[in-house]
């Protein structure tokens, strides 16, 4: 005597939403996503102008590293002392100028047109400080260009500020440097955080 067939349990049929319409209907299986030929229509479309965006994106990404590799050593320095000046005034946002003390942009009369990110050693005597933290520090733009960055108060400005002895140390360094590439993009990346972390505590 034969053995009986096993029962199989009644399956029953899969039911979904159109991705296109939101109807519900019966579907064949996990590639059946809209629920008429007018809705499969369009997630073709829909998949087709995903595709070339995607592809379009791919290749604006592509020519942003291109362009990035072809950058100069001078360039490259550029754009990470803008960064690097803006994340110094972010720092000393309300701190007096490093000088003369004041904290108003008006300064005897004339209008300094806000604050520099002013270098003690200058990027041009001392160009191997100019991304040192310890050698720069908000300055009125009066001090810093009417005044020739007023070196004098300046010292004694950044004496109480950070010390005598971390002074000496920026006055006694004179080890060049030259950074690679890389370290200037990755320096470049380090003040960008440090600018958007800096807008965030102030907003």
């Amino acid at each position: 005597m034969n053995a009986p067939l096993p029962r199989t349990a009644f399956k029953r049929k899969a039911t979904r939403k159109c991705v296109i319409c939101r109807t519900e209907f019966e579907s064949r299986g996990m590639g059946h996503k809209a629920c008429s030929p007018g809705c499969a229509v369009e997630v073709a479309v829909r998949a087709r102008v995903k595709k070339e965006a995607h592809a379009k994106k791919m290749e604006r990404r592509a020519d942003r590293a291109k362009r990035e590799s072809l950058k100069t050593y001078p360039q490259l320095v550029a754009e990470v002392q803008k960064v690097f000046n803006e994340a110094i005034r972010l720092r000393d946002a309300g701190k007096p100028c490093i000088c003369c003390g004041r904290t108003e942009t008006k300064v005897d009369g004339l209008n300094s047109h806000g604050w520099d990110a002013g270098h003690y050693r200058s990027t041009g005597s001392a160009p191997h400080l100019r991304f040192n933290e310890d050698n720069v520090h908000a300055q009125l733009v009066y001090c810093n260009r009417n005044k020739a960055g007023n070196a004098v108060d300046y010292r004694i400005g950044l004496i109480a500020r950070i010390g005598l002895e971390r002074v000496e140390a920026l006055e006694s360094d004179n080890t060049p440097r030259k950074w690679t590439h890389e370290e200037l993009r990755a320096m470049k990346a380090h003040y960008q955080a440090k600018v958007r972390e800096l807008r965030k505590e102030r907003a």
